[in-house]
C-alpha cells in the first residue's frame, strides 16, 4: 500500500499564475477575507473567459512545490482559500495532493474549488470522503459551461451527482438561451448544489437576469444571483485582487 507521501507528495511543483490575499468575490464566501491560489493552464477556452493570462500559449508566472505553496497560504492566515485557475483540477495526482495539503492547514477552515465541469471530479469527491480534514473544508464551485462559452459540449454530466448540500454549480449567462438551457440542465440533471447565476458582463444586464431568475425560480426559488463584486470594486481588468 502506498504512503500518504508517495500518495500525496508535497514536492511536487505546479505551474502557477499569482498567489495573493484579497476578498472573495462571489459565491457563499463573497465578502471574506480570502487567500487565492491560481494554477496555471486550462483544458478550455471559454469565448467570455475573464482569465486568459491563466492558460497557453501564455506562460506560467512560476513554478512551486506544493509544501511551498502551503506555505505561503499558511503565512497570509486566512480561514478561507479560493483554489482557482485557469483549471486548478486538470493535473491530475499533482492537483489531488495540493487540494489534500490545503486541507490540512490548521488555519484554514474553508477551502472553494472552482472547476469547469470539464475535468471528473470523482478523485476529488473520494479524498473528501475518506479524509476527515477535507470532508470539514473542501467544496466544490463547479461552473458548467453554457452555449454561448463554446464550451458545452465538454461538460462531464456525472459531475453533477457527486456535488453535495455544501457544493455550488455555476452558470454563467450570456443571453436568454444560455438562461434556458440552465433550467433545462438543473432539471435533467437534479443536484444538492446551490446554483449560482452569474451574467457576462459585456451581453447580460444584471437586472434583466433578475427577471428571469423572479420569474423562473430555478431550484424552486432557492438559486441566487451571483454578481462578481471585485469587478465592482477595482477595474474589471486589475489583477491580483
Amino acid at each position: 500500500m502506498s504512503s500518504i507521501t508517495e500518495l500525496y507528495n508535497k514536492e511536487w511543483k505546479l505551474p502557477m499564475v499569482e498567489l495573493f490575499e484579497t476578498v472573495e468575490g462571489e459565491g457563499k464566501m463573497t465578502g471574506y477575507p480570502t487567500t487565492f491560489v491560481r494554477v496555471f493552464n486550462c483544458n478550455l477556452r471559454c469565448t467570455w473567459c475573464d482569465t486568459p493570462y491563466s492558460y497557453a500559449p501564455e506562460k506560467p508566472e512560476f513554478t512551486a512545490t506544493i509544501d511551498e505553496i502551503s506555505r505561503r497560504v499558511e503565512s497570509y492566515g486566512h480561514g478561507v482559500v479560493c483554489l482557482t485557475g485557469g483549471e486548478p483540477l486538470m493535473h491530475g495526482d499533482k492537483s489531488l495532493a495540493l487540494v489534500y495539503h490545503l486541507a490540512h492547514l490548521s488555519s484554514v477552515w474553508d477551502i472553494h474549488i472552482e472547476t469547469n465541469g470539464a475535468v471528473d471530479l470523482f478523485p476529488f469527491v473520494a479524498l473528501r470522503e475518506k479524509d476527515e480534514a477535507a470532508s470539514d473544508k473542501v467544496r466544490f464551485v463547479m461552473d458548467y459551461k453554457l452555449p454561448i462559452s463554446g464550451e458545452t459540449a465538454r461538460m462531464h454530466l456525472p459531475n453533477f451527482s457527486l456535488l453535495g448540500a455544501q457544493d455550488e454549480v455555476k452558470f454563467v449567462v450570456g443571453d436568454e438561451a444560455d438562461f434556458f438551457h440552465a433550467l433545462d440542465i438543473l432539471e435533467r440533471y437534479p443536484t444538492r448544489a446551490t446554483a449560482l447565476f452569474s451574467p457576462v458582463w459585456e451581453t447580460m444586464p444584471p437586472a434583466e437576469l433578475v427577471q428571469l431568475l423572479l420569474r423562473y425560480r430555478p431550484q424552486e426559488g432557492m438559486a441566487r444571483l451571483n454578481i462578481q463584486i471585485h469587478k465592482v470594486i477595482w477595474d474589471p481588468e486589475t489583477r491580483g485582487v
